[in-house]
Formats: structure tokens, C-alpha cells, sequence
């Protein structure tokens, strides 16, 4: 496929009519004309939009206004753009536009339906050739960073820092940020914590190793982990420090409380608030039954918060580490929120375990880098963090719906679970679709899609695949679940066919999962 070619220079103007008096914000009817005329091809992929401050002078409102409304399109997955440079017309976007009148523009099939290039899921695998639809997931819309409110962070830190504070820290990192996150957390997750307490780390999997480091020194030997949970982080680290890992299954709810009766760990990991990846969130009866096992046999649990700001559907749910502090170290990193290039985590450990984990952070590295604390700091401080999320949150709620309006379109028999906060759902396979084969079908559509076996310890009575949504746009959702559903309908077809022409076995397609 060739590349889309760029218009370098801008379109002088955009003609677009405002209702100054009507009941929608202005920059929402900028956003809405935009979005139309990429929607109907009249601006095709690569097109420069016009600066911000040209816009701006031409439709007579502030540059805040175009501002707003060009990053709003940014965020969908409409438009592309970097510091620097024009905004243009993302390809994705234009591709799905009507093109001429050709038997191959008829199809769905062949729309461009990824906002970003195809990357790989958590820690993932890489793909070649690249998929057209990437359900990975594991990640956030990076094209949504909120560059403009960093930068503004950047430029007060670096005005204002102290030189002093670009020296050598201690073990825990950078006060004002643990002082921001102390307050933050406290006030949005529910949590004991004092910026004495939090040590900041290269993201979730440094204080993950960082706390298995620790406690593999104080003679732990097992570490309990959630079957099925993420394979890239815990569970290689504990292997590395020669901990034992065993398996504590997951219901629809989170882990089951009765399978831990007879678990002898010395440490559990749990994600309760959304649990990976099959979505569940813990009880508070069955928190409070946790709380009281690590109580009993001394145990300590690392909660991994790793996604609790995106819900939709459901209450707020406090942390696990507000109940009890002694028992509970609570993991919390911004790779979900912001970007996890940023490598930006902390970890609240109980205060017994504070001073081992501070030496070990400063013997890993010397401590995280004091530019991105500080910035991070007054980005917290400054409110633009609650901002972001909440600009984020429709976008992603949005993208989640259209994913379950095409599943329930195209594969009624799939069943969608933990859909009420997050940025992936896991949907059920039917007892007569075989996971692997439908990945690997789904693959040969051009939909890269994971699924949950290989998270699992033990083996379970049927598949599932797990669908990340967050940085692709509605259309390139609805693209994807269609091409899924052929492949579905293709294996199903096969499977009927070869009924048929078979042996003639009754019951052959009962017996033999595709």
C-alpha cells in the first residue's frame, strides 16, 4: 500500500459558520464542522488545517477557542499533530471517508481503521506485516497527551527550581512530588498517604521488583498472583529473585476469597479495583476478607492501581491500601493516565519497609530523574491532571460503547465483561470457538486482537479475547469487529464444510472446538 502523500502548506480557510447565539459552545461547532468535513472526504488525509491564531482571526473568537476544538479532534483520532508542525487530517480518519466509486472503496475491509501505527500490547509482540486494526492493549492514546498544559509545567520548572534541586536525591524521590501525590491520592483514591511514605519509582514494574527485592531479602519464598494476571512483570521478577508463584483464581467479582484459605504466601498481588484483565472488581466483603487473611498469616498484599481513573459505569472505589496501611502497599503509575515513556510510578509501602526500598531505589539508579518529578509535581499541583482525565473520560466511554454496540451487532455470542471502567474489556468465547484459531483467523482479516490463555496458570473451560479500545476511533472499532465477525463466520463455515466432506461422523462439530 503506498503512503498517503502530506499537504505541507495549510488550506487558507475553512468557511465555517458559527452560531453565536445558539445553545453549543463555540469551539464545540468548530469541532463538529471539522469533524463533518473529514467525515464526508471534503478534507482528506494529510490536508493542514490553518493555525491556530489564523482560524482564530478568521472566525473572529479567541485562539483558546480553535485551541480547544483542534485538540478535542486530536483526541478522536481526527486530526494529528506534533510541536512545531501543521495540524493535519489523520490518515485513519480520511480513510474511512468515501472514496470513488470502486468495487475495493465498497467494502469495509479496506478502510484504515487504526489512529496510530500498529505497536504491540503490554509489553506485547511485534507483527509483521502490521495488522489494520490493533485491539492491543495496555496502552493510552498517546496523540492525546496534554502537551501544551507539560510544557507550561517544564517551563515554570525550569524558571523556577532552585539548582539545588537538580543534584542527587534520596531513595524516595522528589518531596514536592510525593507531597502532590500524597494529596492527590488521598483525596481521589482513598489512601493513607504521607510524602514520607511514597517512593517514587521508573513506573509499576521498578516497584514491583523493587518490593520483590525487599522481601526476597527478608526470607519470602511465595508469591501469590491472580490466575489469569498480567505475565510481563510480577511473575518473571519473582522467578529472577527465585520466589515461588502460585496461582489464586478469579471470579467474576475479582479473586476468590475461598481459594485463599489454604494459600501459604508471603505476598498476594491484586488489582481489585479492575481486575486484569478480566475486569472484576473486589467486594468490600470480600476486601475485608482479604484484609483479615494477610492479618491472620502475615502476609503483605502489593495493590496495583494501574487503571482506577477511567470509569463509566459504576462509583468510585477506594483503595484497598486506605483500610489498612500495615498490610497493604499500594503501586500507582501514570503509563495508563499520561504516557508510559514518562516512566513515572510510586509505591506506598508500610513504613517498615520504607527505609530497605529507598536504599534499593538508590542503588538501582540514583533515584528517577528530578526534571520529570518536578514537572510532574506542579502538573499534579496545578489541577491540569484532573483536567486531563476528565477530558479523557467521555472520549474513552465513548470508544468502549461503540466497541459493545459492534460486538453486539457482529458477535451477539461473545460475552463482554468488565466493561465498567478501564481502557479493555475481556469477551467470552463460545464453548465451540477455539481461542487460538480465532486470532489466528482474526490476524488473516488484518485485526490483531489478544487472548486470555496465555495470562492463565491453570487451565480453563473456555477462551477469551481481550479487546483494548483507547486509541482507536469508533470507526476504526466498528471496522475492526466486523473483520472479526467474518473470520468468525469464515472458521464456522470451514468447520460446517468440512462436516460435510468429512467422515460423516454425527456430532463432529459438538466434539472438535474450532
Amino acid at each position: 500500500m503506498s503512503s498517503l502523500s502530506t499537504n505541507l502548506s495549510p488550506v487558507s480557510e475553512l468557511a465555517i459558520d458559527l452560531d453565536r447565539n445558539g445553545g453549543d459552545a463555540l469551539h464545540r461547532q468548530i469541532e463538529a464542522s471539522i469533524r463533518q468535513r473529514i467525515r464526508s472526504g471534503a478534507l482528506p488525509a494529510g490536508v493542514a488545517l490553518p493555525p491556530t491564531r489564523a482560524l482564530a482571526a478568521e472566525l473572529g473568537v479567541t485562539r483558546g477557542v480553535v485551541v480547544e476544538a483542534y485538540a478535542q479532534l486530536v483526541a478522536e483520532g481526527y486530526l494529528t499533530s506534533r510541536s512545531g508542525g501543521y495540524t493535519q487530517v489523520a490518515p485513519a480518519s480520511a480513510a474511512a471517508a468515501p472514496l470513488a466509486a470502486t468495487p475495493s472503496a465498497a467494502t469495509p475491509s479496506t478502510a484504515v481503521s487504526s489512529t496510530a501505527a500498529p505497536r504491540p500490547g503490554r509489553l506485547g509482540r511485534s507483527r509483521s506485516p502490521g495488522p489494520e486494526v490493533d485491539f492491543g492493549y495496555g496502552r493510552c492514546n498517546l496523540a492525546a497527551f496534554p502537551r501544551a498544559a507539560w510544557l507550561r509545567s517544564v517551563r515554570r520548572v525550569l524558571t523556577e527550581a532552585a539548582d539545588e534541586r537538580l543534584g542527587y536525591l534520596d531513595g524516595r524521590g522528589a518531596v514536592e512530588l510525593r507531597s502532590a501525590l500524597a494529596a492527590y491520592l488521598n483525596r481521589v483514591r482513598g489512601t493513607n498517604a504521607d510524602p514520607e511514605t511514597i517512593v517514587i519509582t521508573n513506573g509499576y514494574a521498578q516497584a514491583a521488583s523493587l518490593l520483590m527485592g525487599v522481601l526476597a531479602a527478608r526470607g519470602a519464598r511465595t508469591v501469590a498472583v491472580e490466575d489469569p494476571s498480567a505475565s510481563d512483570d510480577v511473575r518473571p521478577i519473582a522467578h529472577a529473585l527465585g520466589l515461588n508463584v502460585v496461582g489464586v483464581p478469579v471470579a467474576d467479582d475479582g479473586v476468590r476469597v475461598d481459594a485463599l484459605a489454604q494459600l501459604g504466601a508471603d505476598v498476594l498481588i491484586l488489582t481489585p479495583s479492575h481486575q486484569w484483565p478480566t475486569g472484576g472488581v473486589l467486594s468490600p466483603q470480600a476486601r475485608a476478607a482479604v484484609l483479615a487473611w494477610a492479618q491472620r498469616t502475615g502476609a503483605l498484599i502489593l495493590e496495583d492501581d494501574y487503571d482506577a481513573e477511567y470509569r463509566y459505569d459504576r462509583a468510585p472505589v477506594g483503595a484497598m491500601q486506605g483500610l489498612d496501611h500495615d498490610r497493604v502497599a499500594y503501586a500507582g503509575t501514570a503509563s495508563k493516565t499520561l504516557a508510559p515513556g514518562f516512566r513515572l510510578g510510586w509505591l506506598i509501602p508500610p513504613r517498615e519497609l520504607l527505609e530497605p526500598l529507598a536504599e534499593a531505589k538508590l542503588l538501582a539508579d540514583r533515584g528517577s530523574p528530578i526534571l520529570d518529578q518536578l514537572t510532574f509535581a506542579d502538573f499534579l499541583s496545578r489541577g491540569e491532571f484532573d483536567r486531563h482525565l476528565r477530558r479523557m473520560r467521555p472520549i474513552y466511554r465513548s470508544r468502549r460503547d461503540a466497541l459493545l454496540g459492534a460486538l453486539a451487532q457482529h458477535l451477539p455470542e461473545l460475552e463482554p465483561t468488565g466493561i465498567a471502567a478501564g481502557l479493555h474489556l475481556v469477551a467470552w468465547l463460545p464453548q465451540d470457538l477455539d481461542e487460538a484459531t480465532v486470532i489466528a483467523a482474526a490476524a488473516r482479516e488484518g485485526v490483531a486482537v489478544a487472548g486470555v490463555t496465555p495470562y492463565r496458570l491453570s487451565p480453563a473451560p473456555r477462551g477469551g479475547l481481550i479487546f483494548g479500545y483507547s486509541d482507536l476511533n469508533e470507526r476504526a472499532i466498528a471496522d475492526g469487529v466486523a473483520r472479526l465477525a467474518r473470520a468468525v463466520s469464515s472458521l464456522r463455515e470451514g468447520s460446517t464444510q468440512d462436516q460435510v466432506t468429512g467422515s460423516g461422523q454425527p456430532g463432529a462439530m459438538s466434539t472438535n472446538r474450532l
